[in-house]
């Protein structure tokens, strides 16, 4: 079993709680040291009690579940001498009601888009790696959300 911890914090400072207009930005630390600054979403929490400029836990999570498939789908892809040079992923996590009739992140669009190092993989052989890696991926077997991979190369 492994653990992994984050730290969010939050200071109120000098500005009034109770009147509801207190800012919601705060950060995360994470145990290597990197510390990100974090906020409600500005479509959630009007400006100026959000920072659109930081980082969301909606967007987080997408971010992870994209970072997780990639991680596996590289490792898959260098096991079967597929040499990746780039890899990107312009995902999009949908939040709606669900049908408990409660807001959640209902589904995450994975786009991902590789470049390689010599002739690129046959349509089946990417489709084979990024179903093998989405079984793999640690994030997508602990959400409940649906996950679609459209694979763009």
């Amino acid at each position: 079993m492994s653990s992994y911890t984050a730290t969010v914090s939050w200071e109120r400072g000098n500005q009034d709680f109770l009147d509801n207009e207190y800012s919601r930005g705060h950060e995360w630390r994470f145990d290597g040291g990197l510390t990100v600054p974090a906020s409600a979403s500005p479509d959630l929490v009007p400006r100026p009690k959000s920072v659109a400029a930081n980082v969301d836990p909606e967007e987080a999570f997408v971010a992870s579940l994209s970072s997780c498939h990639m991680l596996f789908f590289l490792s898959l892809a260098q096991r079967r001498k597929i040499a990746v040079d780039r890899y990107t992923d312009e995902a999009i996590g949908y939040l709606e009601e669900n049908g408990d009739g409660k807001m959640a992140m209902t589904r995450v669009v994975l786009r991902p888009k590789c470049e390689y190092a010599g002739a690129a993989p046959d349509a089946a052989t990417l489709e084979r790696l990024h179903h093998r890696a989405h079984e793999l991926c640690f994030i997508a077997n602990s959400v409940t959300s649906e996950i679609v991979t459209e694979i763009l190369s």
